[in-house]
């Protein structure tokens, strides 16, 4: 059920009681019809439309309303230099807003909007496509019961350039946005006006991020505390980036292989005694083999001896679905693009990149890579004509802009990524402070083990380890597009937050 809501303005005149009478005046002409000050093909950087629906979550129904707009960025004098776009879903059912936990959501790239999770994850509405994350027609939304807004709030946000969201004048310098410490600093200033605007100052407060995003909310948790003295309940990583902490040469190399086993055990390509056990059963064993002895391998190098390095190159293999003589020739180093285009060459297809469950057809069997990913184009495939479909037509956000699923962001400055570690000071400062970990066992991009090591490296005296927690899915970077994991991804945020949320009267001290 929508309804859209109408803002109306009255306006009152004052009069003298010493006034006269005056003859009856002929009627004033009919106002001029009014034209919109900017057209609809220009960023308007203050607006929203607010829209009424209702979503069955849990068996529940739940009333809540939409506000899809636009906020302004400003620059230090206070001229606006940008305008994002959001949407916020508030439950209105909910008298308490200072109890009810607010979730700011992030997607990544850098340079992608917030459409992925927004209509596919923890949101209200999610988009058409059968239990395996694959397109189906016709382009359609429907009610996600699976949608956290039964205990939480959530406001979508699309960084500059990406969505709706766009720069607001010919002067302001990219720069200013396009940059791990710069899209940090402008983004904390937005999330202070959103909050101030929206009242939720009092209420428990989350970010959650992709990919990318990761990197962002990583880096906002502590530039927010610091620089806008606002505190958060927890940090939700899906799919997380390496955040800044360093790992190259056999640290690198090593760290892939029980992705490759995962991608392997997935398409059938690992040895019989293997390939019966479980998913779960087998990777233990192989990320016991890359931590004790793979990495110390590879770190030998030629010192290694003969026989010892003719056992590691036959596990690899085994492990891995390639054969031996590939990764002798690699030196044990195999790079996650010429597995995507090896693991399945003698069957001529490839492997997705994002999500490995997903083939490909090249032009050449021969050759290092992938011609394209073949994930990303089919989830390109239902979720563009699923989100402009929702925001004009159930939102009522009406404009002709482009809305950028990607947007130019580039160059980027990824210089001073030390959002690890700018995550465990923001979690060092503040005992309230949680962080959960989601990742798909088949992400070749950010894949699940280099997403565990993230949490070593982050703390790696273990002091705290017990607010820090991984879940690993059946699925790829978006999980959620897989149905059963759609369900278990929201039970597992709405668990975090749930038991993130301090008991009242409970201090936040160590």
């Amino acid at each position: 059920m929508k309804k859209v809501l109408t803002l109306a303005i009255a306006c009152c005149s004052s009069f003298s009681l010493l006034a006269q009478p005056k003859p009856a005046a002929a009627p004033p002409p009919p106002p001029k019809e009014e034209k919109s000050v900017l057209p609809l093909n220009v960023i308007n950087p203050e607006s929203a439309v607010v829209t009424e629906h209702e979503v069955t979550i849990k068996g529940q129904r739940i009333p809540y309303k939409s506000t899809a707009g636009t906020l302004p960025v400003w620059d230090s004098e206070g001229k606006t230099i940008a305008g994002l776009f959001y949407t916020y879903y508030e439950r209105t059912d909910v008298k308490d807003r200072a109890n009810r936990p607010l979730v700011i959501s992030f997607n990544g790239g850098p340079g992608s909007a917030s459409v992925w999770m927004h209509i596919a994850y923890t949101g209200p509405r999610v988009l058409n496509i059968d239990d395996e994350g694959y397109p189906v027609m016709p382009y359609t939304i429907k009610e996600n019961p699976h949608s956290i807004l039964d205990i939480a709030d959530i406001v979508y946000v699309d960084p500059v350039n990406t969505g709706y969201s766009r720069i607001v004048g010919k002067d302001v310098q990219p720069t200013t946005f396009f940059g791990v410490r710069n899209d940090i600093k402008y983004l904390a200033e937005w999330i202070n006006t959103f909050v101030t605007r929206n009242n939720r100052w009092a209420s428990p407060k989350y970010l959650i991020g992709e990919s990318y995003g990761t990197t962002r909310v990583s880096g906002l948790a502590l530039e927010l505390q610091n620089s806008q003295w606002m505190y958060f309940n927890g940090v939700i990583l899906v799919s997380p980036t390496e955040l800044g902490i360093a790992r190259s040469g056999p640290v690198e190399a090593a760290l892939r292989l029980p992705y490759f086993a995962a991608t392997a055990w997935y398409h059938k390509a690992l040895p019989p005694d293997l390939q019966s056990k479980d998913l779960t059963a087998m990777l233990p064993e192989v990320e016991t083999f890359t931590m004790n002895e793979l990495l110390p391998a590879i770190a030998k190098g030629n010192s290694l001896p003969g026989n010892e390095r003719d056992a590691i190159i036959a596990k690899f293999a085994r492990y891995s679905g390639i054969a031996e003589t590939v990764v002798r020739q690699s030196n044990l180093d195999i790079s996650t693009n010429y597995f995507w285009k090896e693991l399945l060459r003698n069957k001529g297809v490839t492997v997705g990149r994002l999500d490995s469950r997903y083939i490909g057809i090249d032009k050449q069997d021969i050759g290092d890579g992938p011609d394209y990913n073949a994930e990303l184009t089919s989830w390109l495939h239902s979720f563009t004509p699923a989100i402009n479909i929702y925001l004009r037509g159930e939102l009522n956000y009406k404009t002709d802009l482009k809305y950028n699923m990607f947007g130019s962001v580039y160059p980027w400055d990824r210089s001073g990524d030390r959002t690890g570690e700018n995550l465990r000071q923001a979690m060092a400062a503040n005992p309230y402070l949680h962080v959960m970990v989601q990742s798909g066992y088949y992400d070749g991009a950010c894949d699940y083990f280099n997403a565990k090591y993230n949490m070593w490296q982050m703390d790696p005296g273990g002091k705290l380890k017990d607010r820090m927690v991984w879940k690993g899915y059946r699925s790829g970077h978006m999980m959620y597009l897989r149905k059963d994991d759609l369900a278990t991804g929201n039970n597992d945020i709405r668990d975090f937050i749930l038991k993130s949320v301090p008991k009242q009267g409970q201090p936040a001290k160590y």
